[in-house]
């Protein structure tokens, strides 16, 4: 067995072990100031990241680092409570690792949620934004390496990155529950610090509309290894130079928090509207 098939075997296995019944095939990753909807899970079994091979544990207030497995909505889900970030010091191919792992178990479909900075001045603190692509700004990819063709191909396509039915679907899980939202696209940057203002000027230029750390590299990994994406960033705050004040984690968290309730409201519409 090759070492990245066996990494991901043994990580799946640990799973395997500490949960029993027939794995989702719907996971979430909870972004920062997000992770209360992994309490709307019933019938749940908690497995820590420290019980998994491969998972790294966050290290960032906001992200617990835990997987919650239950129902939601009446759809089963695998719930990643917090995430890990490259600028935390976790390699690329460690942030992939897990969306592997979850695609052995039989994950088919995969929905990020992020914390990210406005590039547009609509894109106040509270919005939220269907993510419908994204810019890979950090220099960076889960993928450079050796290829394992059991796990991917070597030149996969990204056209649709962002699932247009599971897009079209978290829309119209928006509209039914009345919570409002835009689409825009995504860029993704290192960190840890905040973009400068003329770096925000920059990056509003090449089209972007909202800015990160987060999600691309877990885009990468699950499209590569054939798992439907969709994505939605809740808009903290107007990103540098935008508006006055400065950009701090704890704002983040704290306006992430304040967005909560819309953001719960559309994922319940959303899962509920899933056949499985």
């Amino acid at each position: 067995m090759a070492k990245g098939a066996d990494e991901i075997e043994r990580g799946a296995g640990a799973i395997r072990n500490a949960y029993i019944g027939t794995f989702p095939k719907t996971a979430l990753i909870l972004g920062s100031g997000l992770g209360a909807f992994a309490d709307k899970l019933e019938n749940a079994t908690d497995i820590s990241h420290a019980q998994i091979p491969g998972f790294p544990v966050p290290t960032v207030a906001g992200h617990a680092g835990r997987l919650r497995i239950g129902k939601v909505a009446g759809t089963a889900l695998a719930c990643l409570k917090g995430r890990f970030h490259a600028y935390e010091g976790h390699s690329p191919a460690a942030i992939a690792l897990p969306i592997r792992v979850l695609k052995a178990l039989g994950v088919e479909r995969l929905i990020l949620t992020n914390a990210a900075g406005g590039l547009r001045r609509d894109l106040t603190a509270g919005s939220l934004m269907i993510v419908d692509d994204h810019i890979n700004f950090s220099g960076q990819n889960p993928l450079i390496g050796t290829n394992d063709e059991a796990v991917g191909p070597r030149f996969f396509d990204m056209t649709h990155a962002y699932d247009p039915d599971l897009r079209d679907r978290l829309k119209k899980a928006a509209d039914s529950s009345g919570v409002a939202v835009t689409q825009g696209v995504y860029i993704y940057c290192l960190g840890p610090n905040f973009e400068t203002p003329a770096e925000v000027r920059m990056l509003a230029g090449l089209g972007a509309d909202a800015v990160g750390m987060s999600t691309v590299p877990e885009c990468l990994a699950a499209v590569h290894c054939g798992l439907k994406v969709a994505a939605l960033s809740v808009i903290t705050n107007l990103a540098a130079g935008l508006a006055g004040g400065m950009l701090t984690h704890a704002e983040t968290l704290a306006q992430a928090g304040n967005a909560y309730q819309q953001v719960e409201r559309l994922l319940m519409a959303f899962f509920a509207g899933l056949t499985d």
